[in-house]
C-alpha cells in the first residue's frame, strides 16, 4: 500500500497563532477550522496544520520542515521579523546552507540553499 501525505500536523499552545506565523513564511492562506484546530491552506504544497494539545513542548523536535529559502540570511531575517528566533549561526557544510530556527511555539524549522555548481 502506498499512501500520500495529506498534512502534517503539529501539537501547539495556540494554533491561531501558529498558523498565521507560518502562513505568512509560505505563502498560504490562514484557516482557523475549529478553536483546536487550525491550517495553512497551501498553493503549492502539503497543509500544515496546528492542533491544542494541554501539554507544552519539552524535547526537541522528532520531525521539522526543510524550507528552501533561496537566500538563508535573508529568509532567516524575514522569519525573524514573523517572530521566529534563530537558534546559533548560517551553517555551510558539503551539502550548502542552513539555519535552524524556532517558530513561536520553539518548534524547529530549517531554511536550506544548496551550494552553487
Amino acid at each position: 500500500m502506498r499512501a500520500k501525505i495529506d498534512e502534517i500536523v503539529f501539537d501547539c499552545h495556540d494554533p491561531a497563532r501558529l498558523v498565521r506565523f507560518w502562513a505568512e513564511l509560505l505563502g498560504g492562506d490562514p484557516v482557523d477550522r475549529s478553536a483546536g484546530w487550525s491550517y495553512v491552506d497551501p498553493p503549492h504544497f502539503v497543509r500544515v496544520a496546528f492542533q491544542r494539545v494541554p501539554e507544552g513542548k519539552s524535547v526537541k523536535n522528532r520531525l521539522h520542515l526543510d524550507l528552501d529559502a533561496g537566500d538563508v540570511d535573508i529568509a532567516a531575517d524575514e522569519a525573524a521579523r514573523l517572530g521566529a528566533e534563530r537558534v546559533g549561526a548560517v551553517v555551510t557544510d558539503d551539502h550548502g546552507r542552513f539555519q535552524v530556527l524556532h517558530d513561536p511555539e520553539g518548534n524547529e524549522f530549517c531554511f536550506v540553499a544548496p551550494l552553487d555548481g
